[in-house]
């Protein structure tokens, strides 16, 4: 049962444009099942190498998997996937392209929106496991594990068909770098106060 954020009332279905929604009774509200949004980077090594990591959290705990994960609601998709390498294989990496745009069903849960890009390390960094991670593995392309998520080995699959290596790509326009250490909402919850008299 889910509630109307304006008057508490229980919502009830309603046929909108030949869907059918929950919407409250009482004044406009609707629920709207909006996809969540995830990003996925294929991050190459030096070495021309893939980075993944093995994963310390369900699902899929102990498969391996690309670095990524959810876009905040004042995120930047491109600032996400750095971010996420950063927490999850320890590195700074610089976007140099984008892969592509999935829709992930689902079935137990909202869909997803995954946005997939390539990169690569930025500087002469080393990968390093994150909290959750259980630790992280450089893979040439034809040694590749078996990955957690089928998302992933669509994109992996994709990043191996792509005209465009990492090697040959230069940075991706328009990417700010994320910052390090300080998650997107928390910089800019700062900054608003600050401006606050």
């Amino acid at each position: 049962m889910h509630y109307c954020v304006n008057c508490g009332s229980p919502l009830e279905p309603r046929v909108i444009e030949g869907r059918e929604v929950e919407g409250c009774p009482h004044d406009g509200f609707v629920l709207w099942h909006d996809p969540k949004v995830a990003t996925a980077v294929v991050v190459e090594a030096d070495s021309g190498g893939v980075v993944l990591g093995r994963r310390g959290i369900e699902p899929g705990y102990g498969l391996w998997c690309l670095p990524g994960g959810f876009v905040n609601d004042d995120e930047d998709p491109a600032e996400a996937a750095i971010r996420e390498c950063l927490e999850e294989i320890g590195v700074a990496v610089e976007l140099t392209g984008l892969i592509g745009v999935y829709h992930i069903a689902k079935s137990d849960a909202p869909s997803m929106i995954g946005i997939a890009y390539r990169g690569r390390i930025a500087g002469r960094a080393v990968p390093a496991a994150g909290s959750e991670m259980l630790e992280v593995g450089v893979f040439t392309r034809d040694a590749l594990p078996e990955l957690a998520f089928p998302s992933h080995r669509s994109v992996i699959a994709e990043y191996l068909t792509s005209p465009v290596r990492v090697a040959e790509a230069g940075p991706l326009r328009g990417v700010a770098e994320a910052r390090r250490g300080v998650p997107p909402s928390l910089a800019r919850a700062r900054r608003r106060s600050r401006r606050t008299p």
